[in-house]
């Protein structure tokens, strides 16, 4: 197993990190029991969906070991029926069950007759992937979805763990940090997105969350892409949210996962970025803005300096990692975040996938909630069909006034 992957692993004792991966399909199959032993055949024949941990001490990385696919990897959940929103509502409990990745690193929970599923005027179906973080990013992880969902691409696999040495990689590291100083001097790389002031919203969680998705057409979006257009309507969003509760929406951000270069030496292949959400701004401005600053972190990643430093940390031995992660105080509190809430955007490609015979409609996504965050947002598309979630705490968050200010920015 990869350092990074590991701490994925070994950080969620602290935070859970599981993500779960909604797909609901046009329609109920005929013999549920039977569309569950589909998945598992297609499980089986899958072998990144045959992957579960094994740990080899103190002293060393964990490994991946190939088994079966486990009965008990596939859950029915309502066989008799239930409402989108109570179908949402499961899935919150969900989230207190954290898999143990040396039994399995995913489950599929299937939900076998959902009605009032948002575009249907009939009764749907939905399966929900969860996935230990270790296993997968959100494009990994959308492809092992897909994968067990029908779809004949095959899964990216990682190649074999090349460590090296820490030492003489970190002396590369360094003289490599030391020409990324002098290329931000000169106004050649962008120099590290600012941190935000903590609103409300990064309060810690304290209610039992929910979860929302409000369901668009990609041409309803607009903007040049849909990551952009989302962080412009989740601007107009949050800063009016926060503007009616008295609190100043200036220097507003938000935390987005960036995927990581085509080389991909791990599960998790991915950046956290800060991005200025510019509410003060027009929306065109705005979309300008948030461009240009998502290119820049794009560039910046590119660097050498950042490929050093990921490769001095792939060389972390184990037992110095191990200690790291457990030194992390979740319950340390700051005064600036990365981005003051979260929005994870993953396109899952074409509308292809199919359960019992139905065909898949929508795709949607609910990130963790952390101790300095009570909102965040999920956009996932699959065909032309446009998801944007939210997942928030209650007790600190006014859910219901903030999706009405959320769908009434989508509708532009």
């Amino acid at each position: 197993m990869t350092a990074v992957d590991a701490q994925m692993l070994w950080s969620s004792a602290k935070i859970p990190n599981d993500q779960f991966l909604l797909y609901a399909f046009d329609g109920s199959p005929a013999e549920p029991d039977a569309a569950v032993e589909e998945l598992r055949t297609r499980a089986e024949a899958c072998d990144e969906l045959r992957l579960r941990v094994v740990e080899q001490g103190s002293w060393r990385y964990p490994r991946w070991e190939r088994g079966d696919v486990r009965a008990d990897q596939f859950a029915v959940h309502h066989g008799d029926g239930v409402g989108w929103g109570g179908c949402l509502d499961t899935v919150t409990r969900l989230a207190a069950d954290q898999l143990e990745l040396s039994r399995m690193s995913w489950r599929a929970h299937v939900f076998p007759h959902v009605v009032d599923v948002p575009g249907l005027s009939g009764i749907g179906a939905v399966v929900v992937l969860q996935v230990g973080h270790a296993l997968g990013d959100g494009n990994r992880s959308g492809a092992l979805a897909g994968a067990l969902l029908g779809r004949p691409a095959p899964v990216p696999v990682p190649p074999a763990v090349r460590r090296g040495v820490l030492p003489i990689r970190a002396v590369a590291a360094a003289r490599a940090h030391r020409a990324l100083v002098r290329d931000i001097e000169a106004g050649r790389v962008p120099p590290p997105a600012p941190s935000c002031p903590v609103r409300s919203v990064n309060q810690r969680p304290r209610g039992t969350p929910v979860l929302r998705t409000t369901v668009v057409h990609r041409d309803q979006l607009g903007g040049p892409t849909v990551t952009v257009a989302a962080l412009v309507a989740i601007a107009d969003a949050l800063a009016g949210y926060l503007t009616r509760r008295g609190e100043d929406p200036s220097g507003l951000g938000a935390e987005v996962p960036m995927a990581g270069g085509r080389n991909m030496l791990a599960n998790n292949n991915f950046r956290n970025v800060g991005i200025g959400l510019h509410p003060d701004l027009d929306r065109r401005r705005r979309a300008e803005a948030i461009v240009t600053e998502l290119a820049a972190q794009r560039a910046r990643s590119h660097h050498p300096a950042m490929l050093t430093a990921a490769a001095a940390f792939a060389a972390t031995p184990a037992p110095l990692l191990r200690w790291g992660v457990q030194q992390f105080d979740p319950d340390v509190r700051s005064q600036t975040v990365t981005g003051n809430t979260v929005v994870s955007s993953v396109n899952r490609g074409p509308a292809d996938l199919v359960f019992g015979g139905c065909p898949v409609v929508l795709t949607a996504g609910y990130p963790a909630l952390s101790p300095m965050m009570s909102l965040t947002h999920g956009v996932h598309g699959i065909g032309d069909t446009i998801a944007i979630s939210v997942h928030a705490d209650p007790a600190n968050i006014d859910v219901d006034d903030y999706l009405r200010k959320l769908r009434a920015a989508l509708a532009g």
